[in-house]
């Protein structure tokens, strides 16, 4: 029977030891991924800013301008181009909805973003806009990869469509979770006018005609939960002017947007409860099942020997019986 256990307990302790690399480099890349049919909004708010009133073509100081941001996964798309690329992808139909103080609209920018389910990477089809207008991305755009590294990164920025390195700044905690902070500073760029205008009757072309330009700059600030690769937190520092032309009535410049943006209160507890749950269910598949698995695998071992050790060990010599006295005959 020792002979019998010790084969099943090492059985099982071969079937733990493959199991911790089967996890971590097999199951991990085709269980982690991002889901096709995602759907989330965040709001973020620049309270005290400076917003350009386009009927008096004036800057002004307002209380608070709104920004509504979703992100929704188109599954129809995604299947569509998984037939050529042929890697899991998500597409992810954005928009950044700006609202002013009175619940206007200030500007509403679309996007397509496809990338690659599991590694975040850039998947480049048919498709892929800002505002109308085809780009092809490189590097990344709103999640970093799981298991994000502590190293610069390249990030897209949607207004300039061009792609330039977030820096690694530094960890630190953020609302009990340790979290990676990257900064990504976007100089004074000329940048397209959105496609939709806030007053009726100005449109891109018609503000071309005049010579004006829009200018943007930004300082853009992620705290990064790095199992996920998850956005806890942003901000930025976000600047918007148009120079030059008719439009202006001869000054150089005016203020179009000026604003710290911050996430909302409510969308931040929110981000972070979500991210900690998805956080244990990736560390299931890197780190608490592989290690798991292979400590097992090694106490099972050595139950396994233990028993064949006993088994093969040498029995007591049994005991030798005495011969019972023969009576002697007279």
């Amino acid at each position: 029977m020792r002979r019998k256990a010790s084969l099943v307990l090492l059985a099982c302790a071969v079937f733990c030891a493959a199991l911790s690399p089967l996890m971590r480099w097999y199951a991990f890349p085709r269980l982690a991924r991002i889901p096709a049919n995602q759907y989330q909004d965040m709001v973020l708010e620049a309270k005290d800013a400076t917003l350009l009133d386009y009927g008096t073509m004036q800057a002004k100081k307002v209380p608070k301008v709104t920004i509504v941001q979703t992100l929704k996964g188109n599954v129809a798309a995604a299947k569509e181009i998984e037939k050529t690329a042929g890697r899991p992808v998500v597409v992810w139909d954005s928009l950044s909805y700006v609202q002013g103080p009175d619940g206007k609209m200030v500007s509403k920018v679309p996007e397509r973003y496809i990338f690659d389910a599991h590694t975040q990477d850039p998947v480049h089809a048919t498709g892929e806009m800002v505002d109308g207008d085809p780009v092809t991305r490189q590097g990344i755009e709103f999640k970093w990869p799981f298991l994000t590294q502590k190293r610069d990164y390249e990030y897209f920025d949607a207004q300039t469509r061009t792609t330039s390195p977030i820096h690694y700044k530094g960890t630190q905690t953020f609302r009990g979770l340790k979290v990676y902070y990257f900064e990504q500073t976007i100089p004074w760029t000329r940048v397209p006018m959105p496609k939709t205008m806030p007053v009726q009757g100005i449109t891109p072309e018609s503000v071309a005609k005049t010579g004006t330009t829009r200018w943007y700059s930004t300082v853009r600030k992620f705290w990064v939960e790095p199992v996920t690769g998850a956005p806890v937190y942003g901000e930025e520092d976000h600047k918007e002017e148009l120079r030059g032309g008719t439009l202006l009535g001869g000054r150089a410049s005016v203020t179009a947007f000026a604003g710290d943006v911050k996430m909302r209160e409510d969308y931040i507890e929110h981000t972070v409860a979500l991210v900690k749950h998805n956080r244990t269910l990736v560390l299931a598949l890197t780190s608490y099942v592989p290690w798991g698995s292979l400590v097992l695998g090694i106490l099972l071992l050595a139950l396994s020997l233990l028993l064949e050790a006993r088994t093969r060990r040498p029995e007591d010599p049994a005991p030798t019986r005495s011969a019972e006295p023969e009576p002697v005959s007279a």
